[in-house]
């Protein structure tokens, strides 16, 4: 089985290496869009060769103390080697995404010179290169190493089994420990760029953000790659690997009786791997299906070949539980039909689709809600900011309930094992997921190229409805990120209690209750921590802008001579991103550390259960109002509200400028690094276990 999962694995890279050959085989347009190109790729790769020094340093230190620290009888020094490894193929799977995204982004401004639909392809195909590139690796990796080991320490009994899963722990560590700086660091790159493009050169300068004259527009396009493409990317990278580790540990206990009556623990640990290998190829078929006619729907071509995916995983998990399993099987002492399992997944399919569809209608253009926004900006930035508040609070009631409704019915289908398989069904789609998701920046990007070009208005309208529908695309994958981590979380929990042995928590020890209210506290100190780097970082932009602005002569007056110095602005963002995000890092990395050591195991466990009811719900809220009062603007800069006051250049366009920059690092900085906090922590803690229990 294990090697048929990585022939799977193996075939996928394939298919992705051909895709990303005729992508960038496709025309990238005339001189002045291949130049503006070419600055975007040198800035993005820039940025992630200075990340990946930091980086490197922290992963090799943090490597050798994970395998000096080992439990030689419950783990090995191969620990450490598995996270270094790890977070190398992270770091490697988006940036192979990063660097198809900007080939494929001058050509979808060359393709939207004649077709709509072709724009679409190229988009989403470059976007489809990234799904399946991190699925791909993912699996093939988490494949070969467990099989490795198994030759290594694989004696016949559910101990060595342990053995080999809790060194495979190292594995999710360093995917998760890649993410988190990812995300941070781009984010805060990338908004440090945006907010002076809309409160500088919107405000002040009455320019468009993408306009050549803006010396950070190139900047602003770089940082749609190391935050929105890279970032989300390491970001779903971390969640598919720890949310498979995970299920395979709970599948220690599920025991199945076979023919000749012995009782194994392999068919349950290597279920979620076997599904999560057929479904890259229902990804793959999924997004052949995304094709419009020229004058198509892009969002209903999207929901299309996703659902298609939603479907496939459903038969198919149907199939390989039928071939895996028995009638029964035990779950941690428990009998339950073996098709309970596929009623555990359905469950969640259904679940991260209902939520997916709820996030759209509180975050995309012409629905209620944003619709309430742009008519509170008539009467200026406090109303405006009011109605984006209440949309938000309100937004996590619907998501919410249906998460707890989903876990409680994944328990009743097969107890915590049930849980943990429902979080692995929800993944298995993150193939199509993310390549929906990448769609959106590198649409965005061709919009910008399209503007800094001087092309024809008729280019920009077409990568501008793809920039819309990318929106609404990019705030449900990140609903599906929230909804993911927070499975993920309680599956690891459970992984950990089952480590350490926690009871039932009482309310009345002092410490369990001082470590839930901690845990509770730091979503929120991490989220002040990143939109503080987020302001701080874009100081420094806005007052490079306004220099350049004032001493670069012709500049703002658009001479066809005087070009701004592109550059200096993506080097601030650089420094200041890499500066700034190492505080909010530190402080996910040590604090379950100093947690479980001071106050012990049980602590630790509520620490977890604290940090992850909090991260969840801060998560949805910033995410939501951040997309919210995006398209609330956008809304009014295209006229599609039909109210008369509502224009560019207008008292409410301003307004809803000025709650879109404050929404900027609520939904692309610390909302969507919520989601690999509450995932890392859980990680740390679980690797920790046997030192503290």
């Amino acid at each position: 089985m294990l090697y048929v999962i990585i022939a799977i694995a193996l075939v996928a890279l394939l298919y992705v290496y051909f895709l990303g050959r005729s992508l960038v085989k496709k025309n990238p347009g005339n001189e002045r869009m291949q130049y503006i190109a070419g600055s975007i790729a040198k800035g993005a790769v820039a940025f992630l060769k200075a990340e990946y020094k930091i980086l490197a340093i922290f992963i090799v230190t943090l490597g050798v103390l994970l395998a000096l620290t080992a439990n030689s009888e419950t783990s090995s020094m191969f620990v450490g080697v598995s996270y270094v490894l790890w977070a190398a193929f992270s770091a490697l799977a988006w940036f192979i995404g990063m660097k198809i995204a900007t080939k494929s982004n001058v050509r979808t401004t060359q393709a939207a010179t004649t077709s709509l639909s072709q724009a679409l392809n190229i988009s989403f195909g470059g976007g489809s290169v990234m799904g399946i590139t991190v699925v791909s690796l993912g699996i093939l990796w988490l494949a070969v190493l467990f099989l490795l080991y198994s030759h290594l320490y694989w004696t016949g009994d559910s101990f060595s089994l342990m053995k080999i899963l809790n060194i495979l722990t190292g594995f999710s560590l360093g995917a998760e420990s890649v993410a988190l700086f990812a995300r941070v660091g781009g984010g805060i790159f990338t908004k440090a760029a945006d907010v002076w493009a809309d409160l500088v050169g919107k405000i002040e300068a009455g320019i468009p953000e993408d306009d050549p004259r803006n010396p950070a527009a190139i900047a602003d396009n770089v940082g749609d790659n190391v935050g929105d493409v890279a970032g989300m990317g390491a970001d779903l990278f971390g969640s598919y690997v720890s949310t498979i580790i995970a299920t395979m540990i709970l599948g220690v206990g599920v025991s199945v009786s076979q023919w000749n009556n012995w009782v194994t623990s392999i068919p349950g640990v290597l279920f979620p791997l076997i599904i999560s290998a057929l479904w890259i190829i229902f990804s793959i078929l999924g997004s052949r299906m995304v094709r419009i006619k020229e004058s198509g729907n892009p969002q209903l071509a999207l929901n299309i070949g996703n659902f298609w995916s939603i479907i496939m995983t459903a038969i198919a998990s149907f199939g390989v539980i039928k071939f895996l399993f028995p009638s029964t099987v035990m779950i941690s002492g428990e009998v339950y039909p073996s098709i309970y399992l596929f009623w555990s997944i359905i469950v969640w399919l259904v679940v991260g689709t209902l939520i997916s569809i709820i996030t759209e209608y509180f975050c995309a253009k012409g629905k209620r809600p944003v619709k309430h926004i742009t008519r509170n900006s008539l009467s200026g930035a406090g109303t405006n900011v009011i109605a984006g508040i209440s949309v938000w609070m309100i937004s996590t009631a619907l998501p919410i309930i249906l998460l707890a409704l989903g876990i409680v019915a994944a328990y009743f289908f097969g107890g915590v094992y049930g849980v943990a398989l429902a979080a692995t069904g929800m993944m298995a789609t993150t193939g199509i997921q993310l390549a929906i998701d990448a769609f959106g920046p590198i649409a965005d990007n061709a919009g910008g190229i399209a503007e800094m070009s001087h092309l024809d208005k008729k280019v920009r309208e077409r990568t501008d409805i793809l920039d819309s529908v990318g929106n609404t695309t990019a705030a449900i994958g990140k609903g599906f990120a929230v909804a993911s981590a927070a499975l993920t979380s309680l599956a690891l929990f459970s992984a950990y209690k089952e480590a350490v042995g926690i009871p039932g928590i009482d309310i009345s020890n002092a410490k369990v209750l001082a470590g839930l209210f901690v845990g509770g506290m730091v979503p929120f100190l991490f989220s002040g921590l990143a939109i503080r780097a987020v302001g701080n970082s874009a100081n420094a932009m806005v007052k490079e802008v306004r220099r350049q602005f004032k001493e670069i002569v012709g500049l703002l007056e658009g001479k066809p001579w005087v070009e701004a110095d592109y550059e200096r602005c993506v080097n601030i963002s650089t420094k200041a991103a890499l500066k700034e995000m190492l505080l909010p890092g530190l402080l996910t990395i040590i604090s379950p550390i100093v947690i479980g050591f001071i106050g012990g195991g049980e602590v630790l466990g509520w620490f977890l259960v604290g940090v992850t009811i909090c991260g969840v719900l801060a998560a949805i809220f910033q995410s939501n109002a951040g997309w919210a009062w995006d398209n609330a603007k956008k809304m009014i800069e295209s006229y599609e509200d039909g109210h008369e006051h509502h224009y560019k250049g207008s008292n409410s366009h301003k307004a809803s400028v000025v709650w879109d920059t404050v929404g900027d690092p609520l939904k692309d900085t610390s909302g969507p690094s919520l989601n690999i906090l509450i995932k890392l922590i859980s990680i740390i803690a679980l690797v920790i276990a046997p030192l503290i229990k």
